[in-house]
């Protein structure tokens, strides 16, 4: 397989169930040793607490070496470019560079200028394929057959860099997918769309919610999240007592993603996607470098 993850489409079908089926095999959580003798580097130049934090744990449990580069105090605040800090960490003989940008892109880049593997922890609104695997291993939890489910994912679609990559790899999948978001959210496609969440949720096995990127937003969009929450909040009222699952990223915005109680429902898999991340990152990791 490819030696990069910039996104979903790297992986074969095969790949993706290997993936899969390893991260199964980790749910025990022993620490294995398949990675003694590797270095694993991690530089996000945007904020992280779940991708990053499970990437070091993934490495170490897999017995590597773990660097966190502090990009405020590399000397990329000194000038040094994005491309000459990825080809001198190369030259200290890392396995992998796990790195997250606010731009677009930058992963697939930094491949052309370092021999080893580059994995990518979220390009701008571009991609972030670990979360995408990760929520199709926690999805597969609940559901054995994915074809001919439904889900909805709702929210700041036309800026999520998680939606874009859950698209094009659950419809790898068979899943139909309804993109549910207000006009200025929703990206051009030829999936089938609402600004309706009731009407989505009724035809849901899924729902995924994804956080407001606010800072991703050119102009204001809704005058406050209180009114935001008004129309996209997943509430107990709406999803009553359907046989669902609840999906979210993170972070989580309380009552304006999914409200209190829904947090604490059973049908709310959100704490089981961040113990998935682990398991999925463990997989990856063996996947590219073994």
């Amino acid at each position: 397989m490819n030696r990069h993850l910039i996104d979903t489409t790297d992986l074969s079908l095969e790949d993706i169930e290997d993936i899969l089926n390893d991260a199964l095999e980790f749910l025990d959580e022993k620490p294995r040793d398949i990675l003694n003798g590797k270095i694993i580097i991690n530089i996000f130049f945007e904020n992280s607490t779940r991708t990053r934090s499970s990437f070091d744990v993934a490495a170490k449990r897999l017995g590597a070496e773990v660097v966190t580069l502090d990009v405020a105090t590399s000397s990329t605040s000194k000038g040094e470019t994005l491309f000459d800090t990825a080809a001198n960490l190369d030259m200290m003989n890392p396995s992998a560079i796990v790195v997250r940008h606010k731009n677009g892109g930058v992963p697939k880049i930094l491949s052309n200028y370092v021999n080893c593997s580059i994995i990518n922890g979220g390009d701008g609104s571009h991609a972030h394929p670990t979360q995408a695997l990760l929520d199709l291993f926690t999805i597969k939890q609940s559901f054995n057959d994915l074809k001919n489910k439904t889900i909805a994912i709702v929210g700041d679609i036309k800026n999520s860099r998680v939606a874009n990559s859950n698209i094009k790899l659950l419809s790898r999948f068979g899943l139909n997918i309804i993109l549910v978001a207000p006009p200025q959210l929703l990206p051009k496609t030829t999936l089938d769309t609402t600004h309706n969440l009731k009407e989505a949720i009724s035809k849901a096995d899924i729902v995924m919610s994804l956080r407001t990127q606010t800072e991703r937003h050119s102009s204001q969009i809704y005058a406050s999240l209180k009114d935001y929450a008004s129309d996209y909040c997943i509430t107990k009222d709406i999803i009553k007592d359907r046989n669902l699952i609840i999906l979210h990223p993170g972070p989580v915005h309380r009552n304006v993603d999914i409200d209190d109680e829904v947090l604490k429902d059973s049908r709310c898999k959100v704490l089981d996607q961040v113990k998935n991340g682990v398991l999925i990152r463990m997989a990856v990791l063996k996947k590219l470098l073994c």
